[in-house]
């Protein structure tokens, strides 16, 4: 019997994972491949999270690759080791024996205390659970190891399919030299990336979510095969799929595997995600004393939902809500709804709760199932969408107060402000209440910026356009009784998929 994936297990994938529901059982283009391995399931460019992709039923997928101090290449993605490890050093002044013994796994969860920092042979070992070898979407990340990875390329017996990546221009061209398949990386297409690939002869190309919706996107890229990195969004997973792309690599990957069946099931679709979902708007200052004291990423929302159906059967659609982390109380879900082919129907529900702390959001999940029929078995198919909790600011010619969020019992209640010039925003430092070495940090438009007290920054073309605004949180960094702490005004810092999703900055009368 199929287990129920909407039933009591807060983990609704689990026993999903290789089987058809999930829609693993469709092969590509577009080959898709888990970012950095399984980074919501396991800690990211560890051997664990690269064998979890495979588990999930991925074709592949992409690590990062850097050279230690006595030259060997490591799979890590920053040139420091803080973040991902239990260790403050750079990775460029350890030895291969020195990186022995740190743990690269209890930051990400107990589970994984004492995983190791893995080594590149590591990676190309792997098999997925057929014994098959899975695609490979090598990202360099520094000048200096492309002659090491074609040598340990070559030694694998049999061979396996690899793209050697890099943003770095000399690194492709490197790779391209010694015979290797490359891919020059970029956030979006551009005419200069187009003519650069096609006059170099570089294989393939990547960019970012949406990063193929430009002018130059749309272009005569000819042979170059054309990849999508960090694809996650449904409306980006949507428009890889129907293009389709060669491959892209994703954090996603039930999501991924999901529209990818979908676009084979109902291949003359062209309508929006099955599964519609809104933002949960975010107010800290309006919340009561009582709410305020367990913390203010709370709140108390009615959403409404919508369902559609892409097929050219009926389904019946078992939708509810699934918690990855916070204490929240779901009201009127889950609900069971039939749809006739190209039907839609909108879902409404209570949920009140949060957490103390901006993390991973509410996650709406709806299964859609249907009967067989002459020519047709029965199958289903699951979708999901995140009920993201959203603080949002207008960028006007007013200076507006931006509180930094309480997240434990002793943060001060720290502020900064915002102010528009023009086609620029001032963000600054206001109140630090005392703390030492404060200096601002923003994230505007998918990008981390740091300055002193101040960060000026132009806003994107087409700001004003744009209704929804564009992705933005700030915050401040400082030390506090001797260590390094980070106030935050919403989500998306540090930027990552566990740090809950940035905040909105909005037009002139958007608000």
């Amino acid at each position: 019997m199929t287990p129920d994936p909407l039933g009591e297990d807060p983990n609704v994938y689990q026993g999903l994972a290789g089987n058809e529901s999930t829609g693993a059982g469709t092969a590509g283009p577009p080959w898709i491949l888990g970012h950095r391995g399984t980074p919501l399931e396991a800690p990211e460019n560890t051997l664990s999270g690269l064998h979890r992709a495979l588990e999930c039923g991925l074709d592949g997928f992409e690590y990062d690759l850097r050279a230690c101090r006595s030259g060997e290449a490591v799979i890590m993605h920053d040139a420091t080791l803080t973040r991902t490890t239990d260790s403050q050093a750079r990775l460029s002044d350890l030895t291969l024996p020195q990186l022995f013994g740190i743990d690269a796994g209890s930051w990400f969860s107990k589970r994984y205390r004492g995983e190791p920092v893995p080594l590149f042979d590591e990676a190309l070992a792997l098999t997925n659970p057929e014994g098959k070898r899975p695609f490979h979407m090598i990202e360099i990340k520094e000048n200096g190891l492309v002659e090491e990875v074609r040598e340990r390329l070559q030694s694998v017996e049999g061979g396996l399919d690899f793209r050697i990546a890099s943003f770095l221009r000399e690194v492709v061209l490197e790779a391209r030299d010694a015979g290797l398949p490359s891919m020059l990386l970029a956030d979006t297409a551009s005419e200069d990336d187009r003519r650069f690939t096609r006059d170099e002869r570089i294989q393939a190309h990547g960019v970012g979510p949406g990063g193929w919706e430009t002018t130059a996107g749309a272009a005569d890229w000819g042979r170059v095969e054309r990849w999508g990195w960090s694809v996650d969004r449904p409306e980006h997973l949507l428009a890889a799929c129907r293009e389709p792309l060669f491959a892209f690599n994703t954090n996603q990957p039930y999501r991924a595997l999901a529209v990818r069946a979908l676009c084979r099931l109902a291949p003359h679709d062209r309508g929006a995600y099955p599964l519609g979902v809104p933002d949960l708007r975010m107010e800290p200052e309006a919340l009561e004393a009582t709410v305020r004291a367990g913390g203010e990423w709370f709140g108390d929302w009615n959403p409404v939902v919508w369902l559609r159906n892409p097929f050219a059967y009926p389904v019946e659609v078992r939708v509810t809500v699934v918690f990855p982390s916070g204490a929240f109380e779901l009201r009127g879900l889950p609900r069971f709804v039939d749809l006739e082919p190209g039907e839609e129907r909108s879902v409404d529900f209570g949920l009140a709760g949060g957490s103390r702390a901006p993390g991973r959001d509410p996650l709406v999940v709806a299964l859609y199932q249907w009967q067989a029929s002459p020519g047709r078995p029965a199958g289903q198919l699951l979708f999901d969408a995140p009920l993201s909790r959203v603080r949002s600011v207008v960028a006007d010619g007013l200076t507006r107060r931006l509180t930094m969020l309480r997240e434990s019992p002793g943060d001060p209640g720290a502020s900064m402000t915002l102010r528009r010039q023009g086609d620029r925003v001032v963000v600054q430092l206001e109140d630090t209440r005392g703390l030492q070495d404060a200096h601002a940090v923003v994230r505007l438009a998918g990008e981390t910026h740091r300055g002193g007290r101040a960060v000026t920054l132009r806003l994107p073309e087409g700001f004003d356009q744009t209704p929804k605004g564009t992705d933005f949180s700030c915050g401040i960094e400082a030390l506090r009784g001797g260590q390094r702490v980070l106030l935050r005004w919403a989500g998306g810092l540090p930027a990552g998929i566990a740090n809950g999703a940035p905040g909105r900055l909005l037009p002139l009368g958007k608000g």
